[in-house]
């Protein structure tokens, strides 16, 4: 059998089925955001892709399957992004105003994944899928768990719900935010301002 640029390339075929699955999942995100998830089809999903549906379901299993690969690389993405804007800072009250202006600029300014996924967390599908979902959420929202933990706070302050707090206030600019008022760098220290006012930390005691 003759040997193709494949086989004889195994890391060019490692990259080309990559960017093949990433174009999988721009596209079930512009599908999932124009006709929300119930209506996309698995079929519509692999036209807006280029593919034929077989090649889709050579990298995935099903339409859950894509939604939760969809929030994988988002967070994924947004982790790297969130990391990278991190490195040199020491301060942590300044790590946690750097991680929110990551967070909230990849979620209003990144693309159709990320826009996608602050849409599409679904209430109703596949429980294994929503599961998958919820621990991936989860192992990224440590981050700022972490990052709450560094910082001196007054005793009684509930860290977790702390937390909560700062992201559903970033989550939830999605929904309202619009360019001109603010930069989402800007809201997103408008935000930790706020907190760290109302916690008193930089007042005597």
């Amino acid at each position: 059998m003759p040997r193709t640029a494949a086989t004889s390339n195994p890391e060019a075929a490692t990259r080309k089925g990559e960017l093949q699955r990433e174009r999988i999942l721009e596209a079930a995100a512009g599908q999932f955001l124009a006709d929300g998830y119930a209506a996309a089809s698995v079929r519509s999903i692999a036209e807006a892709a280029d593919i034929g549906p077989s090649t889709l379901y050579h990298y995935f299993a099903s339409k859950e399957d894509i939604l939760v690969a969809v929030h994988e690389e988002g967070l994924k993405r947004i982790q790297a992004a969130l990391v990278d804007a991190l490195e040199g800072v020491d301060e942590p009250w300044e790590r946690l105003e750097t991680a929110s202006v990551a967070h909230l600029e990849a979620l209003l300014e990144g693309g159709l994944i990320f826009r996608a996924v602050m849409r599409e967390m679904p209430n109703v599908f596949d429980r294994e899928a929503l599961e998958r979902i919820r621990v991936t959420r989860d192992n990224y929202e440590r981050i700022f768990a972490r990052l709450l933990d560094d910082i001196s706070l007054p005793r009684g302050t509930d860290r977790h719900e702390l937390r909560l707090m700062l992201l559903g206030s970033l989550n939830w600019a999605f929904t309202w935010y619009r360019p001109g008022r603010s930069t989402p760098a800007e809201l997103a220290r408008t935000f930790v301002g706020f907190l760290r006012n109302q916690l008193q930390i930089d007042k005597p005691t």
